[in-house]
Order: C-alpha cells, then structure tokens, then sequence
C-alpha cells in the first residue's frame, strides 16, 4: 500500500516570484495612494495647495488618489494574498507563470495609464470607474487573463475539496468581470473620448450598482479570503467555525449585490428601488460581523500574542475595523440618517475606516507574514513595525473622528431652519469655513499614516538587505514539494453537500454566479427599463453645441466631486436650491452628475442665479465672489482653446445614443457653437473683460453652467 501511494506522489514547486512581484508592486502603489491620499487633503484645508497647475487641483488628483488606493494599492496587494494562497490551498503551481507575468505587467500598465490620464482630465467623470474605453478594454482583458489562470489551477488542483478562502476569490473573479462590463458599455467618440450608453436615471442606478459592489467585490470578498487564509496560519490555529464560513459566504454574495441604491436615498430614483437598497443594507449587518466573529474568534487563545506579534495586531485590527465599516454602512443606508450623513464628509471618514481600517490593516498583517517566508529570514525589525501599527491606528482614527464632526455638522448646518420657516444658516460658505478645521486634523492623520508606511518600507528595504547577505547573494532554489494528483484521493463518501460541493469547482461557480445575478437583475433591469417610469417632460431639451462642451470640460475639471446636481425632497434642500429634482431632467446627461458630495454647494439650479461675468470672476478667483472659498483657481479656462472640431461626432454619437438631435443641428453645430460663444464673450467685453475669450474653454463652461435648471425654471418658482 505504502509503496503505491509513494509512486502516486508527483513533485511540484511553487511560484513566490509572482508574489514577490505583487509585493513591490504593492508597497510601491500603496505610498503613491497615501501620499496623494495626504496631498488631497491638505487641498482642502488650504486651496493654495492646488499649486495653480492645471493638472494638481482637487478635481483632477482625487480621482486619481482612489483609483490610486483601490486597485493600484489595494489592488497588488489583493494579487499578492490571492497568488500565494491559492497555490498552498490548491497544492499546485499556478496554471500558467506565463499568464501569470501577462497579468502582472498588464495591472501595472493599467496603473500607469490612469496615473497619466486622469491628471490630464481624461476622465469618464463616473466615481471609481473613470478611466475611459481603451483602457476599460484593457482591464477586461487582464481580468480574463487573471481568471483563466486562476481557474484553470482549481482545475489541476490536488487537494479535493476547496478551503473557504477560495469560495471568496472565484466571487471576487466572476462579480467583479459582471460589474465593470455592465457599468463600462459606452460609445467612442475618440481615442479618449466617450460617452456612456446610458443616461440620467440609468446611468445613476448602473453606476451605484457597480460602485457599491466594487467595495463590495473588490475591497471585501478578496480580504475575505485572505483573512480566511492567513489569520488561522498566522494564529496556527483552525478557523473558528467551518458551518459559520458557509453562512458567511453564501448569504454575503447574495445579500451585498442588492444594496447599491443606497448611494441614491432621496434622489429622483423611485422610493420602491431606494427601500429595497435601504432594507438589503440593513439585513447586510448579519453575515458581514458574521465573518468579523469567524476572524476574531479564530485567534482566540492567542490574544497574548497578539500584544507582542506586529502581524497578529495588524490581522485583529483589520478585522474589528471590517466590523465597524460594516456596522457603519448599514447605519447610514437608513433613511433617517442618510439625510444627515448624505453628501458630507460623514461617508468619507466611514470609506477610509474601510480601505485603512481593513484594507491597509490586513495587506500589512499580510506582508508581515509573507517577508521573512517569501526571503527566507527574520523581519528587520518588529519595533518598526508596532510603530508603524500604531502611526496608522492613531492617524486613522484622527482621520475618523475630524470626519465624523465634520460630517454631522455639515448635515445639521445644512438642514437647519428657524421658527420662521427660514434657513440659519442660508448661505453654504458657512458651513464650509466651519468644517476647514476639522480637514486640517483629518491632513494631517494622513500624515501619520503615511509616515507609518514608510517606515514599513524602510522595515522591508532592511529585511530584503538583510536576506540578500545571509544568503550571500544566490539566487534561492525553488522548493520542490510532493503530492497525490487529484485522482489519486480517496472519495469521502459520507462528506456533506456542502463538502461535496467544494469537490466542483464549476458548479460552485456558476451557484454563485447566479447568486450575484438575481439582485443585480433587480437593479439593472429597472434601469434599463427606466423610460418606462420616468415621465418625459417636453420643456427639457438637449444641450446646445457650446453647452454640451462645456459640460465636457465641468466633467474633464472634475467639478462632480465638489459639487452635486440633486436636490433632495426636504424643506431646507427647496428653500436652500429650488423645487427637488426630477428624473426627467437629466435624461440628456452622459454621464449623469448627480454627485456623491458636496464640498460646494448644489448646482442642479444654478443656471440664471448669477450673471455671466460673476461666474467669469469666480472661475479666475473664487475669494473675490466668496470670501472664504476653498475652490482652486481655474484661470487656464481663459487661455485654453475650446476644440469645436469635435463637435460633429460628439453629437453624432449622442444621437445615436438617443438624443434628439437632427443631421441638421449636427451639420451646423460648429456655427451654433461659436455664435453663442462670441454672445457670450460680448456680454464679457461689456463688463471688462479685455482679453478675447470667444475660443475659449470659459466660455462654454459659463454657457453650460448657466444652462443648469433653466428648463424647469418656472415650475421651481425662481
């Protein structure tokens, strides 16, 4: 018997290259993302931090900081968990190291590009998914690279049943590829150019569908497993509770694809879509701290090493903070207090308790744990790393609570009306210079957290000189294991269904695919119906040529991230901005602008409220029409030239998209454009501007932005 099981042996080695490749990767995006992360910051507790430069203001570098943290930082670091975990589950080398590298270098590229792209406002203006058609092609691709490698080693695995951590990688793979499809359709206008196939109301519930499930599929599920793979090796303990895992999973994968309308409580998406996101929201709560008491309990008995083990306090606070994000969410997905917490920094400090709290926290428990594995020698330094642990626990929690005051604040400010019927506080400037403290505490907790980061790679550097020199510098031999082929195991004829079902890779897969699809086919099929429930209204008409550049260049500034076009259905909103909106109002808006902040005030109305020379002045220098604006200065508009030639395909694509254009209006297009402009720059002229400005890209967005609300003007009563 002994010597026919020895003969079904076969040998194999393990790829660490790739990890160790996703580890630089990982460390060198992670302080690129916390370093823009505190540059950010410092904007908006002193503007003059924009530098001036076109490409350095707030509305350019944020969406660079995210995409930055989520899938250049948080991403590599997810590969680098996913990599070493699943050829130690599935007792294999990768499928292929050639796709392997493919995926490698193609999620680099991938970085790159968006790192030149969105500082030069190449930007689709859809938040977390801006980056614009060749490159949405391009993540696909590496994304089906990634799966086919991923796959295809569950397939020659040779261990037969599949560890809980893998349960969570395949829903990472095959919801993310459902997400970023549906939510990138668009239509080329140009190389960089694009315009999403849907609009308004669709557009809105598609890319909250998909935004939501990013953090969901992307920062969650992946950490999931990981958390399932590395807590119990690090802790050397076995996870808590094998039946809680099934729980967990099935019931996560299921529940979270429903909560995206959330992100839309109290717009004009219908009340039945916004309670059904409220409720899954809410019901969320139950197999999400499910999975934070599998974590925690697992290093039960060894909460002594916890105190003195970096690795095990970075694991067991990423944890807790996974609790408190996921507590957090549900909380402000209630209506109640969505209207409190909505539009302000409230939501920015829960998404940071998130991606520091548990992203960061677990990728550095993580490295800690594969360092001296993967160099094969002791860390450099575990002083380093607890102070590290604690720079970033006490910069997040800085970070938390200046955003949590803020926040609130903001929502009161904004919400409160006297006896009267009056707003206290009418104008929004107020609230902005009361919460500038508060983001000068929140800079500089990003501050902490960055330098904590680099200590950590300073710790690394050390650990990696320190491994070179011990091995005297020669490249280390693979390590060549040995196992039965899959074949060769024994059946486990009295395994459960569940245990059965973790034998069947494609069946599990295709299970939870379906899962994943039912609530997102709830979503979706609304949306793409939505003409049905959006009542037309004739009085809105189509962007003219000048205003449809212009709202090309408010979204290239990234003005979406300062400012909302949404008026929510409550007294101080209509008193404070007009009548609440409407869905039929932004049925020509590719891509919607509803927003997800206000750092500025509403501007679904703004069209008429001020003349053309005071958003002239307020472009060049917000202080001299708002004193205490922390808005950067836009003075290049007045230099750059608008491109009228793009024109004709940008209208001819939004016609075929649906907008009711006529060849007619396409053909003179460039005529209408300029003869509006040189109105414009007239009224200008009059008022003292010297300089001619009929080309330019201030004009266009004054005629867009003076464009805002105007059609439904009389039945908002200004």
């Amino acid at each position: 018997m002994s010597t026919n099981h020895e003969a079904q042996l076969e040998e194999f080695s393990y790829d660490d290259k790739i990890s160790k490749a996703f580890l630089m990767a990982t460390i060198l995006w992670g302080a690129i993302a916390l370093f823009m992360g505190v540059f950010i910051a410092f904007q908006l507790a002193y503007w003059k931090f924009n530098l001036g430069l076109e490409w350095t203001t707030f509305g350019r570098l944020r969406p660079l900081h995210t995409n930055a943290a989520i899938f250049a930082f948080v991403g590599n670091g997810m590969f680098l968990g996913v990599y070493y975990s699943t050829q130690r589950l599935c007792k294999t080398r990768m499928f292929s190291d050639f796709l392997s590298w493919v995926h490698f270098w193609g999620w680099q590229l991938i970085i790159v590009s968006a790192a030149i792209t969105l500082p030069l406002g190449i930007t689709t203006g859809k938040e977390y998914a801006e980056l614009e058609w060749p490159i949405d092609i391009a993540i696909a691709v590496v994304w089906v690279v990634f799966a086919v490698n991923f796959f295809g080693t569950l397939i020659k695995r040779r261990e037969r049943h599949m560890y809980v951590a893998l349960w969570f990688y395949i829903a990472t793979i095959v919801t993310v590829a459902v997400l970023h499809i549906f939510n990138s359709l668009s239509l080329p206008v140009s190389f960089m150019k694009s315009y999403p196939v849907y609009a308004g109301i669709q557009d809105a519930l598609v890319q909250w569908w998909y935004g939501h499930n990013a953090v969901a599929f992307f920062l969650t599920t992946p950490f999931l497993g990981i958390m399932y793979y590395f807590i119990p090796k690090a802790a050397n303990r076995p996870v808590y509770s094998y039946r809680l895992s099934i729980i967990h999973y099935w019931s996560l994968v299921f529940i979270y694809i429903w909560a995206g309308p959330h992100h839309l409580l109290y717009t004009s998406v219908p009340d039945w879509v916004q309670t059904l996101g409220m409720t899954f929201s809410i019901i969320l709560w139950m197999p999400s701290w499910g999975g934070m008491i599998n974590g925690l309990l697992t290093l039960r008995g060894v909460w002594d090493k916890v105190r003195t083990e970096p690795m095990l306090k970075y694991f067991a606070t990423a944890v807790t903070f996974y609790g408190m994000a996921t507590f957090e969410g549900p909380l402000l997905s209630i209506k109640s207090v969505n209207y409190i917490g909505h539009f302000t920094d409230w939501v920015v400090g829960h998404v940071h308790a998130g991606t520091i709290g548990w992203n960061y926290m677990m990728i550095a428990g993580v490295i800690y744990f594969l360092v001296p594995k993967l160099f094969k020698t002791e860390i450099y330094s575990k002083k380093i790393a607890n102070a590290q642990f604690w720079l970033a626990t006490i910069g997040l929690l800085l970070y938390m609570m200046s955003m949590w005051v803020a926040g609130i604040t903001q929502g009161l400010m904004w919400r409160a009306v006297d006896a009267s019927g009056k707003l206290v506080y009418p104008n929004f400037i107020e609230t902005v210079v009361k919460v500038v403290p508060m983001y000068w505490v929140r800079a500089f907790g990003g501050v902490f957290v960055l330098v904590g980061f680099f200590l950590m790679i300073f710790n690394i550097w050390m650990t990696y000189r320190k491994s070179k020199w011990v091995n005297q510098d020669k490249e280390e031999a693979e390590e060549v294991y040995k196992a039965a082929p899959l074949s060769a195991q024994p059946e486990e004829k009295d395994a459960d269904s569940h245990r059965k079902l973790e034998g069947l890779p494609m069946v599990f897969t295709v299970l939870t695919l379906l899962a994943i699809l039912v609530g997102g086919a709830v979503e979706i099929i609304p949306s793409i119906l939505s003409d049905r429930f959006v009542e037309k209204d004739p009085r809105v008409k189509p962007y003219t040529p000048l205003e449809l550049l212009g709202r090309d260049i408010y979204v290239k500034e990234g003005c979406y991230v300062c400012h909302s076009q949404q008026i929510r259905p409550t007294v101080s909103e209509k008193l404070r901005y007009g009548n609440p909106s409407v869905a039929a109002e932004s049925v020509y808006d590719r891509p919607f602008q509803w927003g997800s902040r206000r750092i500025g005030p509403d501007l679904a109305r703004v069209g008429g409220k001020y003349n053309d020379m005071w958003h002239y002045r307020h472009m060049i220098n917000p202080r001299e029409v708002t004193a205490g604006s922390i808005m950067p200065n836009y003075d290049w508009l007045t230099k750059k030239k608008v491109n009228f030639k793009m024109l004709p395909k940008k209208m001819n694509a939004m016609m075929a998209l649906g907008t009711p254009y006529t060849p007619e209006q396409v053909t003179r297009s460039i005529d209408d454009a300029m003869a509006q402009a040189q109105e414009i720059a007239q009224g200008l002229s009059e008022n003292g501007v010297s300089m001619k400005v009929a080309d330019k890209e201030i004009v266009a967005l004054i005629a867009y932005l003076q464009r805002l609300g105007i059609d439904t003007k009389e039945e908002a009563g200004e």
